[in-house]
């Protein structure tokens, strides 16, 4: 992290005072907000000040979001706190994600209309609560004048809700997890209790897909209900994901341009829309657009962790510090270190002794350092060839014929080690795993390496005779065929670790993945089935991510068809998405020779 050369930002100056409203909307609804005042004697300051806020669907009360309304309070900050529409306490009916791009246009402007304001709004929130302010950004409120996005979306179609196509099953865990704190359960206990009951079984739920209308006890929540039936079934990118609360990426242009931090982390489910909001932003924007990408699982920024892995003692931040440097900065225009913050801070993983740290995890060490821009200017795209054998190499296949063939079953899916997940628990965990089952892993069978079954393919460099570090966007190039209508196609970048005292078996460390619905090859909004037997070319992007690959260790890349629960379990046949009960076996081949190159595009950094 960039040291602070001259830091003057705001010290705890004030005693805090809570005012409960209820701020109306375009439409008549109110928003619940507790808006934390700087306080002397008991009573507000006279200020006027600049607005701090955040819009959550978590509850407004909650321990967390009354630290954050304290903190920026006590140090000259007026901090509102809301909940999302058809939330706790405010009213309306809640439809996750889609549609909060009013409500917080709205909540800006009366906020910044207020006797106490200075006329100037910063938004801050991680999540749910980052993706609903770069929504509200997209209608350009004139009194918006800084944000900190916090692992927020950029298209939930591309990169969050669907990858390539095919569903993220976590966000049906969140639905679950979500009616256990509705409004209509917290206000009736017959509800909240089916509620409860619903979620501590969800991992049974998954095994029910297609979910039926009417079958779940969502059914007693109609738009939670709705919901999850329309992220199953809408597999095209349409009007649908097209809404400014799913697709930030639609709107660029009329995006407000407002010096924006984009915090995210390599282990997080949006690593790539925080990559790729930064660059388009600041490509489009006069304003300083930065870029903070950190280790981190889902809001893991006070960890040194992320799964079996740890990075050392640099690893972490003081989160509320960051935040209050940077509106320091933009709102009150003070000398702070953000000043001095270069366009871009990353912190490339990797370069650890590889043995058992105190807390039992894989040191696998790294390094902050800072960029120009993002991918790193430097960037060599590399191509890596899947060749005969099973090896990887950067020379291109000579063979006339080279494939690989497995079938892939959906009864028996690759479980899910770890990745880039958030609000998943307690079927699937985050962040950097060796991969092989456990019994603790949800699917998992064995405790074997995943590469065992005969359903993964994996292809392998040899022993890396100096250090290779790959940073930035990562593309998968494969030739393959199938005996199916429709089919998916996985691709996982491994770390693979030689062997030592504390992992005799060594350690095979996932760092990226993701996955094609073969349908969409050739476009997201016409699918066009297979014809079975047929080669095609699928391209795909895996989410960025950095890390050195020390000599001695091994580039794998495994392929396969499925990663659950991380993804849905695509049936093979060809009929409509989440509605299809039936299912077929898919016989896969992967082709590997000098017409049929198969191949993953690398970001390769020199090593000075």
């Amino acid at each position: 992290m960039s040291p602070a050369e001259s830091y003057r930002g705001s010290h705890q100056a004030y005693d805090v005072v809570c005012d409960r409203v209820m701020i109306p909307m375009r439409d008549g609804v109110t928003l619940a907000t507790d808006i934390y005042f700087p306080a002397l004697n008991g009573q507000p300051a006279p200020g006027p000040f600049p607005a701090i806020l955040e819009r959550t669907p978590y509850d407004r009360t909650g321990l967390g979001m009354v630290t954050n309304g304290e903190f920026f309070a006590r140090r000259g900050y007026v901090c509102a706190i809301q909940d999302v529409r058809g939330r706790f306490d405010s009213e309306g009916e809640w439809y996750a994600f889609a549609k909060e791009a009013p409500d917080g246009y709205d909540t800006v402007e009366w906020l910044a209309a207020q006797p106490w304001s200075d006329g100037q709004v910063g938004t801050i929130g991680a999540s749910y609560a980052g993706s609903d302010q770069s929504a509200l950004a997209t209608l350009n409120p004139p009194h918006l004048k800084s944000m900190i996005v916090a692992v927020g979306a950029a298209s939930y179609y591309h990169a969050s809700m669907r990858q390539n196509g095919a569903l993220e099953l976590r966000f049906m865990i969140y639905a679950f997890r979500m009616a256990t704190t509705s409004r209509e359960a917290l206000a009736d206990p017959v509800i909240k209790a089916a509620a409860n009951r619903a979620f501590a079984t969800v991992g049974e739920w998954l095994t029910r897909t297609p979910m039926q209308a009417g079958a779940s006890t969502l059914r007693l929540l109609p738009s939670y209900e709705q919901w999850v039936l329309d992220i199953l079934s809408h597999g095209e990118y349409d009007d649908y994901w097209k809404q400014r609360g799913y697709a930030i990426a639609e709107y660029y242009e009329e995006h407000a341009d407002v010096p924006t931090l984009y915090l995210g982390g390599w282990y997080d489910s949006y690593a790539r829309a925080t990559c790729e909001n930064f660059i388009e932003l600041s490509q489009r924007k006069t304003s300083p657009q930065r870029l903070l990408m950190g280790p981190w699982t889902h809001g893991g920024w006070g960890e040194r962790h992320a799964g079996e892995v740890e990075f050392g003692k640099f690893a972490a931040i003081n989160y509320n510090d960051m935040r209050l440097a940077w509106f320091d900065h933009y709102l009150k225009g003070l000398d702070t270190e953000v000043a001095h913050w270069p366009a871009v801070q990353i912190f490339t993983m990797g370069g650890g002794s590889g043995r058992t740290s105190a807390t039992g995890r894989l040191q696998h060490g790294g390094y902050w350092r800072d960029g120009a821009d993002f991918p790193l200017p430097a960037t060599r795209y590399t191509p890596f060839y899947l060749r005969a054998g099973g090896w990887l190499s950067q020379t291109s296949p000579t063979e006339e014929a080279s494939d690989t063939a497995y079938t892939f079953d959906p009864r028996d899916p690759v479980p899910t080690i770890g990745g880039g997940i958030s609000a998943a628990l307690p079927i699937m965990d985050a962040g950097g795993y060796d991969q092989r089952g456990r019994p603790d892993f949800y699917g998992c069978q064995d405790s074997l390496p995943l590469n065992a079954r005969s359903d993964v393919l994996t292809f392998q460099t040899e022993s890396l005779t100096q250090d290779v570090e790959v940073t930035g966007p990562i593309s998968v190039h494969l030739y393959a065929a199938s005996s199916a209508l429709d089919t998916d196609f996985t691709a996982k970048l491994i770390d693979v670790y030689p062997p030592n005292a504390d992992y005799p078996d060594g350690f095979a460390l996932n760092l990226t993945d993701s996955i094609l619905r073969a349908r969409y090859r050739d476009s997201w909004t016409e699918p066009t089935l297979l014809e079975p037997g047929q080669v095609y070319e699928f391209v795909f992007q895996l989410y960025p991510t950095s890390n050195v690959f020390k000599a001695g260790h091994r580039i794998r890349v495994d392929i396969s068809s499925s990663n659950f629960p991380r993804f849905d379990v695509n049936p093979n046949t060809g009929g409509p998405l989440g509605v299809d009960r039936r299912f077929e076996l898919a016989h896969q081949t992967i082709y590997h020779d000098s017409q049929h190159p198969s191949h993953i595009i690398l970001p390769l950094i020199e090593r000075t």
